[in-house]
């Protein structure tokens, strides 16, 4: 079934114009939602927007996007499907989330702000190691992906779970700092001025919901690294 479905999800994902029958008229905002009529024509409002919005990547990015975002396939997997390396489609699925999230933040951002807070609050009760603290900042089924090209920080290459999560960070963040990754706020490990990993992370409604450490110095090459403005 896993197979027959990703195979009809990439033929969609192929198609050039996105099409959806049957478009619903404008929803009346006027109305509470408790109608559920009134629900089922915001659904399909919604679902409309996330088609406009997927009409804008080319098949690839597409590709990428659902099967990861959506589906939650792994990168290895959703290469031999787009046929390219599986860095390739990282970048893909990446560059694809940032455009369907709209423009990368910027310094002058709400959403740069709270980004950079949380990564701020992350790091530094990861280097005092407050464990309560750093439950506070983490989603309850926050995601730790470690790569194998540095000793990990917990047992297994993905970690789920605040609890885990948290244990494994609890005053282990010396040398980090805050960055720039592709356009949204990420950290990078770098004592003494030797970059040692990144941390990619992903948030959502005020908490970190995933972190990945990326080590492979081939892996770091390919990402947009650039130093946060000090605004002390």
């Amino acid at each position: 079934m896993g197979g027959w479905l990703t195979t009809i999800v990439s033929r969609v994902c192929r198609r050039e114009e996105l099409t959806l029958v049957n478009m619903p008229e404008p929803v009346n905002n006027e109305q509470d939602g408790s109608d559920p009529e009134h629900e089922m024509l915001l659904a399909d409002s919604v679902r409309l927007a996330m088609l406009m919005v997927l009409g804008n990547l080319n098949p690839a990015e597409r590709i990428a996007f659902v099967l990861h975002d959506i589906f939650a396939l792994s990168y290895s997997e959703i290469a031999p499907i787009i046929g390219r390396n599986e860095m390739a489609a990282r970048q893909l699925a990446s560059r694809a989330c940032r455009r369907v999230q709209g423009a990368k933040a910027t310094a002058d951002s709400e959403e740069f702000r709270r980004q950079q807070e949380l990564v701020d609050a992350f790091l530094s009760a990861s280097r005092t190691g407050d464990f309560e603290k750093l439950l506070t900042v983490l989603d309850p089924d926050v995601v730790l992906r470690q790569d194998p090209a540095f000793p990990p920080v917990a047992a297994w290459p993905i970690v789920r779970g605040a609890e885990t999560v948290a244990k494994g960070f609890a005053g282990r963040a010396q040398g980090a700092r805050p960055v720039l990754i592709n356009g949204s706020v990420g950290a990078v490990v770098a004592p003494r001025g030797r970059l040692l990993f990144v941390l990619e992370i992903k948030m959502a409604a005020g908490k970190i919901t995933e972190i990945e450490m990326i080590a492979e110095q081939s892996r770091i090459r390919q990402l947009d690294l650039a130093e946060m403005k000090d605004e002390n």
